[in-house]
């Protein structure tokens, strides 16, 4: 008797709390969510599978535990016009993730949310958007970086276990002047899985792409290749970063880059998942029009000081252990002969266009999609 007594004053709580949050308005908001991505099988939660963990399998049940949506539209997001302005895939981080949804305002909605979230996802920003905004549509461009170290760019010839190499600055002029080529807009179909070269979407338009000076990290040196574009395909930034690490070491010719573009089939290498990170995502168009209106903020989260503390914290580490763990780098490259460079160079100067990979890529999306 006292365990249904207890059953039902919980029951009778939980109804009582629901209720409460009922009262409250459900408003349009925007959250800014940075996560380490390693473990999980992407962002996007699939409800109809439960075998892969998603970034927004634990941010829906954080959701629902803080009170902050109700039970149901965990279950169908639809409810709460969810909507994610990227998706990144298996194993890829970010620290500029925003996500557009309905929920009830209670207080210390942040507070709340991240004590339900485990330390490597942390909601770091609310704001409040126009009733019809969708973080995807509205997102004018993305920013991501990659984190690799820096032996990646040494000759083939160099042995690749030794972590005593340092990027000069004559190679790092030439890693940003092959990385300038990508600017403007060309046809990316040799850089993602299934497109072929009419297809207008494989056509992507790049802002920027460079490369930073490079660090030392526990013995090891690293560099962060940094690239902003209005969207990219599953795949594509680790294959423009695949072909210039090839170039560099002297695998393929510099004349494969430009030739990419073209109708031909090209072999292009993609460099491993791990330091692909979303720095941030642009919404310029929508701050023009509401961001000064005096009813809504704009989105642009430069300042915020948590995301530089969430990187140094859960990012980095993470990659730089994983780098020196499993190697993940050191064992791409060896791979990089295996690839029929000399094929395609040749394929294109007869006009052919199809040069079989022998290392075809996955089409399992691993990569970087929004």
């Amino acid at each position: 008797v006292w365990e249904e007594t207890e059953q039902k004053a919980k029951k009778l709580k939980s109804d009582e709390d629901e209720g409460q949050s009922r009262k409250l308005p459900k408003r349009k908001v925007v959250l800014l969510l940075a996560y380490s991505g390693k473990g999980y099988h992407g962002m996007q939660r699939n409800v109809r599978s439960s075998r892969f963990r998603t970034i927004e399998d634990d941010l829906v049940s954080a959701l629902v535990q803080s009170g902050c949506i109700p039970e149901s539209h965990g279950e169908d997001m639809k409810k709460m016009s969810f909507q994610r302005c990227a998706r990144t895939d298996k194993g890829v981080s970010a620290v500029g993730q925003v996500v557009s949804l309905k929920v009830w305002l209670i207080e210390d909605i942040l507070e709340k949310i991240n004590n339900h979230l485990p330390s490597h996802i942390r909601i770091l920003g609310l704001k409040r958007v126009t009733g019809g905004f969708n973080s995807k549509n509205r997102c004018d461009a993305r920013t991501y970086c990659y984190m690799l170290p820096t032996f990646a760019f040494a000759h083939k010839d160099r042995d690749m276990q030794d972590e005593s190499f340092r990027l000069s600055a004559e190679t790092l002029q030439r890693v940003n002047e092959l990385l300038a080529c990508f600017r403007g807009t060309h046809n990316f179909h040799n850089f993602t899985s299934q497109k072929g070269p009419q297809e207008p979407s494989a056509r992507r338009y790049i802002l920027e792409m460079r490369c930073g000076e490079p660090f030392v990290r526990d013995g090891l040196e690293f560099a962060v290749i940094t690239v902003k574009g209005q969207s990219f395909m599953t795949h594509q930034i680790r294959k423009m970063v695949g072909l210039v690490v090839a170039i560099m070491r002297g695998h393929a010719p510099e004349s494969l880059l430009e030739h990419s573009w073209g109708p031909t089939k090209v072999d292009v290498p993609k460099a491993p998942g791990l330091g692909l990170v979303l720095e941030r995502v642009h919404f310029d168009r929508y701050n023009q029009r509401f961001g000064g209106d005096g009813l809504h903020e704009p989105l642009d989260w430069v300042a915020e000081e948590g995301i530089a503390a969430f990187k140094e914290c859960h990012i980095f580490p993470s990659i730089i252990d994983t780098e020196r763990r499993e190697r993940s780098m050191a064992q791409w490259l060896s791979t990089l002969p295996a690839h029929n460079f000399s094929a395609s160079a040749l394929a294109v100067a007869d006009g052919d266009t199809k040069a079989p990979s022998p290392l075809g890529g996955s089409e399992e999306g691993e990569g970087d999609t929004d």
